[in-house]
């Protein structure tokens, strides 16, 4: 398309081409920053909170969490004011925290998001606070760069001499391309203004399909100039979770989250699992895993020898009293021949 439009009239081409290429850069830069920014992980706690934080809770349910710790008792959900308004806040049993305002757990990611929005296939991600900003920004680029793609399409049959319907069937690349974009136009396009939309209100995805703010009020709405200022002109919160930081095996296994009661006690015993690569052979050429090469037999081997010795020593109880029972039973017999 830019090729025949370069050959026709080069003042023309050389900005829509330069145009094209730098809504297709930053279409990418934002999509690269929308999927590799960390969305606003809430980081987890190996234990749960103590009781004593939650003895002066307003509480609204009196369903209780004890799955974890089964002396501790905590309200799965407590109230929160916010801006005047009571807000919910629920207790998440995998990360063992009681989620901010606007946060939720992604089932996908496994993790508490801040003002969690939705998780995005398309980006790999999921869409939060600290992404949320640069989300707009690349579903907007999207869409601009397709009605770009799409008018000038449409200008490079209209300014090729001839029918319409004959410059169509010579140039197939720019009618592929009128066609792909006026169908990506509505996803992106669509996407874009509901994202909109969900900005003027001051709310996000998961809000608007759970909570439904036109039947109660917002709590979080400050007006439209507000609320576009908030996402345009508000800093990124600075991230919660050192993606880089070193982690050890015991932390690793201290973290609640991640193993269970039963798992957490048998890994954390005398003699823990040595996660190495390999095979080892028993004695009757059996192959046996390499996870099970430090694990230590002692207590079952203990454990089996005193069965055995008290079988041994109620075997030695009672067959003697048996034969001396049929000795004296034996002995009793003759005398009563003898009479």
């Amino acid at each position: 398309m830019l090729l025949s439009l370069k050959k026709e009239d080069p003042h023309f081409s050389n900005p829509v081409l330069i145009g094209g290429v730098v809504l297709t850069i930053l279409d990418f830069t934002f999509l690269f920053l929308t999927s590799g920014r960390d969305p606003g992980i809430i980081p987890r706690n190996a234990r749960p909170p103590e009781s004593d934080e939650t003895l002066d809770l307003h509480m609204s349910s009196m369903e209780w969490v004890n799955n974890r710790a089964p002396n501790l008792k905590l309200p799965r959900v407590k109230d929160m004011l916010v801006n005047g308004h009571t807000v919910k806040v629920k207790f998440c049993d995998t990360c063992l925290l009681y989620r901010p305002p606007r946060a939720s757990h992604c089932s996908i990611c496994n993790n508490c998001v801040q003002k969690f929005d939705h998780h995005c296939p398309w980006v790999g991600q999921c869409i939060g606070s600290r992404n949320y900003p640069f989300f707009i920004l690349f579903i907007t680029t999207s869409t601009l760069l397709c009605t770009y793609v799409f008018a000038f399409s449409w200008v490079n049959l209209l300014r090729q001499d001839g029918r319409l319907w004959v410059n169509m069937s010579h140039d197939i690349l720019s009618v592929t391309l009128i066609v792909y974009c006026f169908i990506a136009v509505w996803f992106v396009g669509g996407l874009t203004v509901f994202h909109l939309y969900l900005i003027s209100t001051n709310q996000t995805t998961y809000e608007n399909f759970r909570y439904r703010y036109d039947k109660k009020e917002n709590p979080f709405t400050k007006g439209i100039l507000s609320n576009f200022k908030e996402l345009s002109c508000a800093k990124i919160p600075s991230k919660l979770v050192n993606f880089r930081e070193w982690v050890t095996i015991e932390d690793d296994i201290q973290d609640g989250s991640y193993t269970s009661e039963l798992e957490r006690s048998f890994i954390s015993s005398k003699h823990k699992f040595h996660m190495e690569m390999g095979t080892m052979y028993g004695k009757d050429g059996m192959r046996v895993p390499s996870i099970l090469k430090e694990l230590d037999y002692n207590d079952i081997d203990d454990h089996l020898k005193k069965k055995a010795g008290e079988k041994e020593s109620a075997y030695e109880i009672f067959v003697p009293s048996d034969q001396s029972k049929s000795k004296t039973g034996g002995n009793n017999n003759a005398h009563e021949e003898k009479q």
